[in-house]
């Protein structure tokens, strides 16, 4: 992937400057910039990682999360629970999964209407070593040791929590 050429200046930074003097001081801006930019960068360089496999990063989050259930399936209803996305989306991530050989549907037994997504053997192993060479490059963290990685989680958390992911503890 190529890197965009340095600016000689932060732009968040000069923006954060033009903001104060249009419209005063605005912290939450630079803030939201900041938090957009590194989403942006961080999504470039995990997709750089996972798409030789054959994925993006929410099709890595599904596998992820069905190596995480006992059965190694979940239904599609949960899997859209547990990653926080629409029913619509989940949809359409297992069902490229499904026509990549990662992931089987099947009604659900216990649910007439529902649908279990299974994770293959071939899913597990694309999963691990997914895995592999996204923890060889820290997820795009590696700027962070695991103190800032977990400041970093912590700062986020009451955001989370506000905006109802969970309910806090």
């Amino acid at each position: 992937m190529p890197k965009p050429l340095s600016l000689p200046f932060d732009p968040i930074a000069r923006a954060d400057e033009l903001w104060k003097r249009r419209w005063g001081a605005a912290p939450a801006m630079t803030a939201i910039t900041s938090i957009m930019r590194a989403q942006q960068i961080l999504l470039a360089e995990v997709d750089a990682v996972v798409k030789p496999y054959g994925l993006t990063f929410a099709r890595y989050e599904a596998l992820v999360l069905l190596t995480f259930s006992k059965a190694g399936e979940l239904p599609m209803s949960k899997i859209g629970e547990r990653l926080m996305v629409h029913p619509t989306s989940v949809t359409n991530t297992i069902d490229r999964l499904v026509r990549s050989g990662l992931v089987t549907k099947r009604p659900n037994p216990n649910d007439g209407r529902g649908t279990l997504a299974s994770i293959t053997d071939k899913g597990r192993e694309v999963c691990d070593a997914a895995t592999g060479e996204l923890m060889a490059m820290d997820f795009g963290l590696g700027a962070y040791d695991a103190e800032e990685c977990a400041e970093i989680f912590a700062m986020l958390r009451p955001l989370r929590v506000t905006s109802g992911d969970f309910a806090a503890e």
